[in-house]
């Protein structure tokens, strides 16, 4: 299935560091909410849940509008040329990271009124960055996702290997909380948290992307046959008429959904208990106080859920034997009882613990809905990607329900929700039709069934 190529471990890795970059950065600007909630709607009054929710919001509507892109540019221009494309795009975003930095430290008094809130300038350029941040999130996961699936990587399987980039992605994530707390904000109160103080790690991380990018493109990446049209190659068939394919979207488009609403919406929900004045108590034990309002739980909480993420997927990554639907039936299952759990307990280290389940959820997914397309792999990875939208509506959703509802207690269930949603997608939607079947290529690879 792949060109020749006398190391074939070190693309591997290569597309793997990518991954990472893509996870830790995702998660980095998931987990600004809080700070940010802080230093830019101070002034938002009952509005400053559903605003804030709107970083996450316009960066996964960019997997909306701009994954299809993807998959156009790998029919031209191959893996390794859409990469740099997404690395460049994501340079571009971190730019714009820091001229919102810059604008709200040198224009601090300019504000725009929304409703009854008065936000500043620089929120709505962050907004900006945050869209082009995911562009190039949503870019660079149409290019990984089928080139590891159906990479020649000897005595692996493609959920195997989607679980262990996934693994490394979460590594990512896990250390990107503490990032935003101890780096970005130097670990300050949140009262007294500044926007200008995210300038130079900005810029450092920008240096980075550049740097990545440079070697990126001086490696050889070699391509895989068979997973996309070639340039002016017509396919015959709408990439919607897989039925597993299409409900695949639909799945994804929940979990991330569900995923992404934890990751960053746990933050939010304790940073309220901190100022009801409430402790987070573990299992009725006395608790974890949250005093003056610092991030270090909020953080912790994040941190453990997208551990307990990268954990499942080293885990998972070592089940060879195991099939993406009997893991993705467990997983789902176990998710729905543990949130049910949190929700009648108001214990938030038992929603934390879903994070360990949602773990192969991804992978599983996408084995399950890219299974036999072979050349139209690559065009339907930009499609699936479509469905990653999900993490734009499902925690704008729960903000908006919270500032309904004056708490964040209920507004979970949107995440039991979620995961029944991909329960049925594991029982009944990912099997395939007689008709949907396409014939084998003729060079098969070692691409085993999911």
């Amino acid at each position: 299935m792949i060109a020749d190529s006398p190391n074939k471990l070190a693309p591997f890795v290569a597309v793997t560091f990518v991954y990472f970059l893509v996870g830790f950065l995702t998660t980095v600007n998931g987990q600004c909410l809080a700070p940010l909630q802080s230093a830019f709607l101070m002034h938002a009054g009952r509005l400053k849940n559903t605003l804030v929710t709107l970083i996450p919001f316009f960066f996964f509507l960019a997997y909306l509008v701009n994954s299809p892109a993807g998959a156009r540019w790998i029919a031209r221009f191959g893996y390794k040329k859409t990469m740099l494309r997404g690395l460049t795009i994501m340079a571009a975003g971190l730019a714009v990271f820091f001229l919102s930095a810059w604008m709200s430290a040198a224009l601090e008094n300019t504000t725009v009124a929304v409703a009854s809130a008065r936000v500043p300038v620089g929120y709505f350029v962050f907004l900006l960055g945050s869209f082009l941040m995911g562009t190039s999130a949503a870019i660079l996961q149409v290019v990984v996702n089928p080139y590891v699936t159906y990479y020649d990587l000897k005595g692996t399987q493609p959920v195997q290997r989607l679980n262990i980039v996934c693994a490394v992605n979460s590594f990512g994530t896990t250390i990107a909380p503490f990032f935003v707390t101890g780096i970005l904000f130097g670990g300050v109160a949140m009262e007294n948290v500044r926007v200008g103080q995210l300038r130079i790690p900005f810029l450092l991380l920008f240096t980075l992307v550049v740097l990545t990018a440079l070697a990126t493109r001086a490696m050889r990446l070699p391509d895989v046959k068979d997973t996309h049209a070639q340039a002016g190659q017509t396919l015959e068939r709408s990439i919607w008429s897989f039925r597993h394919l299409a409900l695949g979207i639909v799945a994804i488009f929940f979990y991330v959904g569900a995923e992404v609403s934890i990751g960053v919406n746990v933050n939010l929900h304790a940073v309220a208990l901190a100022r009801e004045g409430r402790p987070l108590s573990f299992l009725g034990s006395p608790g974890l106080e949250i005093g003056g309002m610092e991030l270090g739980i909020p953080a912790l909480l994040a941190t453990l859920y997208w551990g307990g993420l990268m954990v499942g997927r080293i885990v998972s990554g070592n089940l060879s034997h195991i099939s993406a639907r009997t893991q993705l039936t467990a997983a789902t299952i176990a998710a729905t009882l543990l949130t049910a759990v949190a929700i009648v307990a108001d214990n938030l280290w038992a929603l934390v613990a879903v994070g360990l389940f949602h773990s192969v959820m991804w992978g599983c997914i996408f084995a399950l809905a890219t299974r036999g397309l072979h050349r139209y792999t690559a065009k339907a990875s930009g499609a699936f990607m479509m469905g990653v939208f999900g993490g734009a509506i499902f925690p704008l959703a729960q903000g908006v329900m919270a500032d309904s509802l004056g708490n964040w207690k209920w507004s979970w269930l949107l995440v039991i929700v979620c995961e029944l949603v991909m329960l049925a997608y594991a029982r009944y939607g990912s099997r395939i039709s007689p008709a949907e079947h396409l014939p084998e290529p003729e060079e098969r690879g070692t691409a085993q069934k999911a």
